[in-house]
């Protein structure tokens, strides 16, 4: 019997994470990228994991994700590097780009432009005892846990303690507000006293707290400063924490082993991604002819410069549209991810008058699977140049690939890219990406059990926001829900309310079409609507 080689190994893994028949997988693997193979980000993260730990093979994450064919990218895959030891304890290190950006924005905005909550709703018997063994093995296994910033003379610095377990602080009082929802009451409450929580000297940025609910019920709040976690460093820091939780009430030994820190981890060698600065001229190139800014103020004055204050609204969708976004999903060969992108990028773009234009997305830029362990600020925003044209399931795919292209600039921050692209600087709005796009539905499932406690999780707001508008995707398999974050300076709650139903609308019009039906015959443009795109040179 034949021994198959690594890249049919390989091949084998990708049709399991996928879903779908090994046998026909090598023939659409040979000229499609994984993600319009019906890959996405969860699978290409399990795929990354499992090559790893099965194979002892490294895969780049963002070329998995990226426009080239799949078998190119895993015929690239190496063995796993032997780990790198980390700089010691104590010492003066320089800041990760994600650092430098968070920091730099505090500066502008304050603390609440850079503290996130990410919240979990426990129902059951709560050991107090055991969840503060269980923060303490957290700290000890994470550097970015023991990470403080301090200024130095030429710009901010980051040490690493070598102890301190993440703070457990008791919340006697939740505040009033949040219209009778007590986990949105705490939310605010966690929100206006972001400063005091993830401000003091000489402490890393980041605190759990823990305040009653009715019923006996608890809200455990992840509360942290930008430099330290990402949205995928919260969703990995809860799934650890959890899973440890279960151990402890059942005495079973903790997981207490230090894991590689992000200065060891992203050193961690991968297949250098084909051609270098000059790949990414090309890609900026690509996006010549797309709008620099999407204005959704619909000729209102902007404010002169952009006021980091936000809202959001909730927008919940029923069960049987996201059936039928999982099924378009899957007679198109996307993501169900893309579904809902290209619905906002539809909505956007009408209400606009646009047939091309920007969404600014949510990227994790994490290349190892080292990386994908470690609690890090490693998420960029990626513009993805979305073309209103063609038949549904054409532009279906031509958003899945626009997307896979964009994480070729995930290692360049916007400013960078808009110099590469001739926008000048402007003080009044977001460079690029005014209007963004996340889905974060993949990164926690709805609910965990952990011991005898059911955890929901909820996404707290600290009241500022990156963008004009953005839509995240909180949950999808069991009640489904999107949110619509806004900066109310340029877009009012009603018309942030109308977005909200043009969206829905969409997403309906999407999945009820046929595959062949042209995207421009699926919906009017919404009145008053006029085109206010400033085009790239």
């Amino acid at each position: 019997m034949l021994t198959p080689t690594p890249l049919e190994e390989l091949l084998d893994l990708a049709a399991d994470v996928i879903g779908c028949d090994r046998r026909a997988l090598p023939a659409g693997a040979a000229g499609s990228p994984f993600i319009t193979l019906g890959g996405g980000l969860a699978q290409a993260v399990r795929l990354q994991a499992r090559a790893g730990r099965q194979l002892g093979l490294a895969v780049d994450l963002a070329q998995l994700l990226g426009p080239a064919p799949l078998a190119d990218v895993l015929a690239r895959a190496v063995p796993v590097p032997a780990a790198v030891p980390g700089p010691p304890a104590g010492a003066v290190r320089a800041l990760l780009p994600g650092q430098r950006a968070a920091l730099a924005a505090e500066r502008a905005a304050g603390a609440g432009a850079v503290c996130r909550v990410l919240s979990a709703e426990l129902a059951g018997p709560l050991d107090a005892g055991a969840l503060r063994r269980v923060l303490a093995a957290l700290g000890a296994r994470h550097e970015g846990l023991r990470t403080v910033f301090a200024d130095a003379p030429h710009g901010p610095v980051r040490r690493v303690l070598a102890a301190c377990a993440p703070p457990l602080v008791t919340l006697e009082a939740a505040g009033s507000g949040g219209g009778g929802d007590p986990v949105a009451a705490m939310h605010g409450y966690l929100a206006a006293r972001a400063r005091q929580l993830v401000g003091r000297p000489g402490r890393p940025p980041l605190v759990f707290a823990l305040g009653r609910l009715a019923g006996g019920a608890h809200l455990l709040s992840f509360v942290y400063h930008d430099a330290v976690a990402d949205s995928w460093s919260a969703a990995l820091l809860w799934q650890e924490l959890l899973a440890d939780y279960d151990r402890a009430v059942h005495r079973r030994p903790l997981v207490r082993g230090l894991r590689p820190g992000p200065d060891t981890a992203g050193r961690a060698a991968v297949p250098a991604r084909p051609g270098g600065p000059r790949a990414a001229g090309e890609r900026a190139e690509r996006l010549r002819g797309f709008p620099a800014a999407v204005d959704l103020a619909e000729g209102a004055p902007r404010p002169a410069v952009f006021n980091v204050r936000g809202e959001r609204l909730h927008v919940g969708l029923d069960v049987r549209l996201r059936d039928a976004a999982d099924a378009t999903a899957r007679r198109a060969g996307v993501p169900h991810g893309t579904v809902l992108l290209a619905a906002w990028a539809l909505a956007v773009g009408r209400r606009a008058g646009l047939e091309r234009l920007l969404v600014g997305c949510e990227v994790p830029r994490r290349a190892t699977a080292a990386l994908l362990g470690t609690p890090a600020p490693c998420s960029a925003t990626v513009p993805v140049g979305c073309e209103l044209e063609g038949g549904v399931d054409y532009f279906l795919r031509g958003v899945a690939c626009a997307f896979s292209e964009a994480l070729g600039c995930a290692d360049l921050d916007s400013a960078e890219l808009a110099r590469e692209l001739g926008v000048r600087p402007d003080r009044s709005r977001p460079v690029l990406t005014p209007v963004t796009f996340a889905a974060r539905d993949e990164l926690l499932p709805a609910r965990v059990r952990a011991g005898d406690l059911s955890a929901r999780f909820h996404h707290g707001h600290a009241g500022a926001v990156t963008a004009d508008a953005a839509l995240t995707v909180l949950r999808w398999r069991e009640d489904p829900l999107l949110r619509l974050e806004f900066a109310p300076a340029v877009l009012s709650r009603s018309r942030a309310v109308r977005l909200a139903g043009e969206v829905r609308g969409a997403l309906a019009a999407l999945t009820a079409a046929s595959p062949h039906t042209p995207v421009e015959d699926l919906l009017p443009a919404p009145a008053g609507a006029r085109d206010l795109a400033l085009p790239l040179s």
